[in-house]
């Protein structure tokens, strides 16, 4: 079955606990695993959780498999959790869904993350039509929906926003549901809110707990780094030191931009130029004009060949190596919160050093 980006922002599709695979894709990567850990949570059973790489699947297809029947350390349930670009998951789910038509027994839920992959992709015909399947493809929000997903976190956390204080707390989060939460947990811990005893929020008790936002101290740092512009690199971690930005929230802001990269080589294709692209697809892209010759230039440096000397247009990029080295500082930095800024200073060195080779 296929689901769409409206039916997560709320809540979850009605029948989702009885669904045994689930594929998320699209442009919008912090979307996508913002649904795949609201999917996670409201598992039956969802035990121990079990991370592979689509890395690690395209190497050894029958991994996941292997994975999904075996148990936990001491007995319990658990459930897989890939992190893939594009279609690198889909010989593993091909042979999971074989090896289960023939009897092999039953698997672990299975929750696949897919930055690069769209819903037209070879892993989402293969699950698509199936009734045990879930296949959700995730475009860049807009700030009503992103607004109406906070006014959702809100009344779950017993928080009552007054005015236009949810898409406040939208624009701060960058349009990330990921951060938005992060907010919402914060304002209802400081106003002393439960579902149970619900609480006003005003944009006072916001601004005493809001982090900066994106426009305030990431937007500089990213075009620095993605601009491979290695000279203001170390201003800018300076600086972000000096503001206490959020190490997770910058990491998330470059996997926006890295994200929107990749929509706008989907959209040109291979050997389109950014110049050609019109007024309407700018807007659909989210390219404004105060960035779009930061945008131009990073498109530029990420669309070039993985390795030198690559003719093929189908050839790896540098995005493409990029979009999976994000998400997994994502996930370092959040294992690591005591040595996150060190960790992610070293990261964005490498990034940028990597975006300045020409």
């Amino acid at each position: 079955m296929k689901a769409k980006n409206s039916d997560f922002v709320r809540g979850l599709p009605p029948g989702i606990e009885r669904l045994g695979i689930f594929f998320f894709c699209g442009p919008d990567e912090a979307g996508a695993s913002a649904a795949a850990n609201r999917v996670a949570a409201a598992l039956p059973d969802a035990g121990d959780r079990v991370e592979l790489s689509g890395a690690e699947l395209r190497a050894d297809p029958a991994k996941l498999g292997d994975e999904a029947r075996s148990t936990s350390l001491f007995g319990g349930a658990r459930h897989i959790w890939v992190r893939a670009s594009g279609d690198e998951a889909h010989d593993a789910l091909q042979i999971l869904i074989e090896t289960a038509e023939a009897g092999a027994g039953t698997a672990a839920p299975v929750i696949v993350v897919a930055t690069s992959a769209t819903d037209k992709s070879r892993t989402a015909k293969l699950l698509e039509k199936r009734k045990d399947a879930l296949v959700a493809m995730f475009h860049p929000p807009d700030l009503s929906v992103v607004a109406s997903a906070v006014r959702g976190m809100a009344d779950a956390a017993g928080l009552r926003l007054g005015g236009d204080l949810a898409e406040r707390i939208a624009r701060s989060a960058g349009l990330d549901v990921r951060l938005a939460q992060s907010e919402v947990t914060k304002l209802a811990l400081y106003c002393d809110a439960d579902p149970t005893a619900p609480k006003s929020a005003t944009p006072e008790d916001h601004a005493a707990i809001g982090a900066a936002t994106e426009e305030d101290g990431f937007a500089p740092l990213v075009n620095a780094v993605l601009g491979g512009e290695l000279g203001r690199v170390s201003g800018e971690i300076r600086r972000m030191r000096e503001l206490g930005l959020n190490p997770v929230g910058l990491a998330l802001a470059l996997e926006r931009r890295a994200a929107q990269l990749a929509q706008i080589t989907a959209h040109l294709g291979p050997r389109g130029s950014f110049d050609r692209i019109d007024k309407g697809a700018e807007m659909r892209l989210g390219i404004f004009f105060k960035e779009k010759r930061d945008i131009r230039n990073q498109f530029e440096r990420w669309r070039l060949p993985a390795q030198r000397g690559a003719q093929d247009p189908r050839r790896e990029t540098r995005l493409d190596r990029l979009i999976p080295r994000l998400a997994q500082l994502h996930r370092t930095l959040l294992a690591n919160s005591q040595a996150a800024e060190l960790l992610l200073a070293q990261e964005l060195a490498e990034i940028a050093r990597y975006a300045a080779k020409r």
